[in-house]
This record gives C-alpha cells, structure tokens and sequence, in this order.
C-alpha cells in the first residue's frame, strides 16, 4: 500500500525540488506554516488555500478535496 493522500503528502509533491522557503516565500506566508501545512499539523484558512491553488494552477477542489 501506497502512502495516504493528505493534503501534506499532495502539497510536498506540488512543491517538488523547490525549498520550502521558496514556496513560502511565493507564497507570502511562513516557511513554519508551509512546514505545517506539509506535516498535516495545520489546515491553511481558505485564503490560502485559494493562494496555494492558483501558485499552481490547480482548484482548491484537486488540492484540499481530492
């Protein structure tokens, strides 16, 4: 069996060989949030997540509702 898709698993792969201060960084928010983001410690608010979408040209559907 594979690993769970959580919403950490699927945005370590959006983010792929990219830092996560890089990502942050895009993102305006902080390498400790994205970190959490990605440890399924915390959930993004929904602003965010519209942030994160678009930074990726996905839905906030594919992302955070797969």
């Amino acid at each position: 069996m594979g690993e769970q898709r959580t919403i950490g698993t699927i945005l370590r792969g959006l983010r792929g060989s990219k830092s996560q201060e890089k990502i942050a960084s895009e993102l305006g928010i902080t390498k400790s949030a994205w970190a959490m983001y990605e440890r399924n410690e915390r959930i993004p608010r929904d602003e965010i997540k519209v942030r994160i979408a678009h930074h990726f040209n996905k839905t906030v559907q594919e992302i955070f509702y797969a």
